[in-house]
């Protein structure tokens, strides 16, 4: 591979844009709804439209773009892909490097939040000793790493292009932290490079056959419960990924010509995915959700967003990895892709931290921040790695 090649970055949308958003969400031509089924067809009529009403007039683009601005960002070349990413040093001399990875329909948005208390924690109620430099990249095809250009862009590119990252910056040995695709493409990192990843921790751990279908013997009635509720929500609630894994082009037309298409399509699985109690605006703002969702239309990145899912095979990922390093696992209630503990701890070989969580669900770390934050300062405040000398940028 080439020399990776880094550039400093700054979000800007341009006027012309933002007035195209307001003017595609003002025409919307809005599907019939059945009466009082709420959820139960997919998203609801009240929020989405409420929500996409929002979007078009009382959403603050320019507070949006100060919240990406915050923290100093850049794109990476590497190997004729293109990967923007966060990178946030310490102020704190013995802090150590902590990658963070979001998954799909989410976004760097979901850590923005977490860059200050991990990498200053003593200016966050915390202790010097939990410092980290943060580095949190945009999946290839996603966000601000923009459109992939080639086919085969799947997890284990992913994974390689961050290492790649990594090294180009400075650091010889680093943590990691995933969910969703997040957890996917760390584990591979971790399995492909033990060398460089000195630990990892998930939110989401599948382990066992991908297809839940598939018996497993030796589960207790605990895991074999578990097991089958695993698979019921596979059964009932993986149409999106097989479309998106098996069409992404044909999908993703609609996305990209449709803000209220593309709300509808996203906020449905904040919805399905998130213990909220039947509330979904109790545990995300609209600012928080359109954040997202901005990110994902500006860029254009519905359809390279799909194309991991096709790319990787989204069944198959889950099974490749075996993972040796040091690995936390924290599980939160709401999450619903959960493998039994005995699946899990056979995909990863060396658990030394088990959490289970009693709030918070697939995107913890964007619904439970101060839960998440405590959890990965604990699992890697008991690891350890040198603390880097200088890095690159």
């Amino acid at each position: 591979m080439s020399a990776t090649v880094i550039t400093p970055f700054e979000v800007a949308f341009g006027t012309a844009d933002i007035a195209d958003l307001r003017s595609r969400l003002a025409r919307t031509r809005w599907t019939d709804w059945l009466p009082d089924t709420g959820w139960s067809y997919g998203t609801d009529e009240a929020f989405t439209k409420r929500l996409c009403a929002y979007w078009q007039d009382g959403f603050d683009f320019a507070a949006f773009t100060a919240r990406l601005n915050a923290w100093p960002q850049y794109l990476a070349d590497v190997g004729g892909e293109q990967m923007h990413f966060y990178h946030v040093r310490s102020p704190v001399p013995t802090a150590r490097p902590l990658v963070l990875v979001h998954g799909w329909p989410g976004s760097v948005v979901e850590f923005l939040d977490l860059i200050g208390p991990l990498t200053d924690p003593e200016a966050h109620g915390g202790s010097a000793a939990d410092a980290f430099h943060v580095i949190v990249p945009s999946l290839p095809g996603y966000g601000f790493s923009r459109p992939t250009r080639n086919p085969g862009v799947n997890t284990h590119k992913a994974g390689t292009m961050i290492a790649a990252v990594m090294e180009a910056l400075g650091y010889p040995r680093y943590f990691l932290q995933g969910g969703d695709w997040g957890s996917i493409v760390t584990s591979a990192m971790a399995q492909n490079y033990p060398d460089r990843v000195a630990a990892l921790h998930v939110n989401m751990a599948p382990g066992g056959p991908t297809n839940p279908a598939i018996p497993v013997d030796g589960l207790d009635a605990d895991e074999a419960a578990e097991y089958a509720r695993l698979g019921q929500h596979m059964a009932m609630d993986s149409a999106y990924a097989f479309v998106q894994s098996t069409r992404p082009q044909t999908l993703a037309v609609a996305m990209n010509d449709s803000p209220a298409g593309l709300a509808a399509w996203i906020i449905d699985k904040f919805y399905a995915w998130t213990d909220h109690g039947g509330d979904l605006e109790s545990v995300f703002g609209l600012d928080h959700l359109l954040d997202n969702l901005s990110i994902y239309w500006f860029t254009g990145t519905a359809a390279s967003s799909f194309r991991l899912y096709h790319e990787s095979n989204f069944r198959s990922a889950y099974a490749h990895a075996v993972v040796d390093v040091p690995t936390g696992i924290a599980r939160f209630a709401g999450e619903p892709f959960r493998w039994p503990r005995s699946l899990v701890e056979a995909t990863y070989r060396n658990v030394v931290d088990w959490q289970e969580l009693p709030q918070g669900g697939h995107f913890a770390a964007f619904q439970r921040p101060d839960d998440f934050l405590r959890v990965v300062r604990s699992f890697f405040a008991r690891q350890h790695i040198a603390a880097p000398e200088h890095t690159a940028i």
